[in-house]
């Protein structure tokens, strides 16, 4: 299959053929005549798939460039998917001369504003800054023609739904209507019988399914020890493209301050942050330079970079999900990647729950790196895997830390005394 064959005009072609596009990716494959058919859409697909360019590209196609009124709306919940959406957007629409545009919270609303005066043909728009302009009037959505709801299962996760539901207030009933998600989860599949007509269902993987060129391990390690392990494997491998995951915002400061402090070029980026610094950290993380992004994840899906060679899991997250999104951003365009994760005492429940999702055993990692949790307070965990990494308990008073076969006293707090306690070993 290529782009030839899906039915795009010249005009578009040329435009896949500047974006660097070889040949089609299944979603888009699927997609693109579907919706030059004008069916409803519902695709499956993870971020870094290209579904995109599924939607964009076709859309283009079907509306009327210099239309005056917005006739195309694409809603994605957070601001660097709209501004990559509304980057692939741009790059397409130089042959067809669409005039794109995204709105989006965390600046200030006047350039949005006149970007609006100067009119839009394709507006890219996260639900609360829409709802606010047009609340002023500064948005007219009644000509809408295209709806693309982009990221629907996260838009639900981060309570977006009751502002969508606004949102499909203000539209034509008559429309076409295109929704993606990663996961199809049963309040997803709601909103696809409330909100489409008889649409077409695009599966390009199983949901939830890692990536098979992954390579996944889980390092054991006690919560101390987490930002001493991280540096270490960053140092130790010469990891120039990492990408770190935390569960908090605080704690993406903490830990790319830790970075920092042993020499690691790192940036944070998370809700907190302003917009122009979370676009300033996302652009060193491309340009090299800064070799980790610490990220939590409200923002992970708006993070596609090419050329991550790893994604390490500081903490795991609560939602299994989000681990397969997490790791997914590695190993793209057919190239390998691998995902680290260090394992926290109290985050075995979490890894059990992702493990039964994506149905195998995470191995764990090579023990040369030198660390260890205190084996003493590891509850065994007989429902996990016979392959999966045993923890027998520590005679009494004793407790591994540091580097293999390392002893300490173990303290009334639970951590070791003397020289045991912590990284040993001089970092190379």
């Amino acid at each position: 299959m290529s782009f030839d064959n899906l039915g795009l005009d010249a005009r578009l072609l040329q435009a896949v053929a500047s974006m660097g596009y070889a040949e089609p990716t299944p979603i888009q494959s699927g997609a693109i005549p579907l919706v030059l058919a004008g069916r409803d859409v519902v695709g499956c697909a993870q971020t870094g798939t290209g579904k995109t360019a599924a939607f964009v590209l076709p859309t283009l196609q079907r509306i009327t460039a210099r239309k005056g009124a917005i006739t195309c709306l694409i809603v994605t919940p957070t601001r660097e998917l709209a501004l990559q959406i509304e980057d692939v957007a741009k790059t397409a629409s130089r042959s067809t001369r669409h005039r794109v545009a995204a709105v989006y919270g965390g600046v200030g609303y006047e350039p949005q504003r006149r970007a609006l005066q100067h009119g839009v043909d394709m507006l890219v728009a996260t639900p609360g800054r829409l709802l606010d302009l047009a609340g002023s009037r500064h948005v007219d959505l009644s000509r809408v023609e295209v709806l693309v709801l982009d990221e629907a299962d996260r838009m639900l996760d981060q309570g977006f739904w009751p502002d969508v539901k606004r949102i499909l207030a203000l539209l034509p009933p008559i429309r076409q209507t295109l929704l993606f998600s990663a996961t199809m989860t049963p309040e997803v599949l709601r909103i696809v019988g409330d909100t489409l007509d008889n649409p077409a269902r695009i599966d390009v993987a199983p949901p939830s399914t890692p990536i098979e060129a992954i390579q996944q391990r889980i390092f054991p390690v006690s919560g101390t020890q987490k930002s001493d392990l991280l540096i270490h494997m960053i140092e130790e491998h010469r990891l120039d493209r990492v990408l770190v995951f935390t569960r908090t915002k605080h704690r993406a400061d903490r830990v790319a301050h830790s970075l920092e402090r042993a020499g690691v070029r790192s940036a944070a980026i998370h809700g907190n942050r302003s917009q122009s610094q979370r676009v300033r950290a996302l652009s060193d993380f491309k340009r090299g330079a800064c070799r980790v992004l610490v990220a939590t994840d409200i923002v992970a899906r708006g993070i596609d970079v090419d050329g991550i060679t790893h994604v390490i899991n500081y903490d795991l997250p609560n939602v299994p999900e989000d681990y397969v999104h997490r790791i997914g951003r590695t190993a793209r365009a057919g190239k390998s990647g691998s995902a680290y994760t260090l394992l926290a005492p109290e985050e075995h429940d979490n890894l059990r729950d992702i493990e039964k999702m994506i149905g195998s055993v995470i191995t764990a990692g090579e023990d040369a790196v030198g660390f260890r949790y205190d084996e003493s307070r590891v509850v065994p965990d007989p429902e996990r895997n016979p392959n999966a990494p045993k923890h027998q308990p520590a005679p009494a008073g004793k407790r591994r830390v540091g580097r293999t076969g390392g002893q300490g006293r173990a303290s009334g707090s639970g951590r070791a005394s003397g020289s045991g306690g912590g990284y040993q070993g001089k970092r190379s």
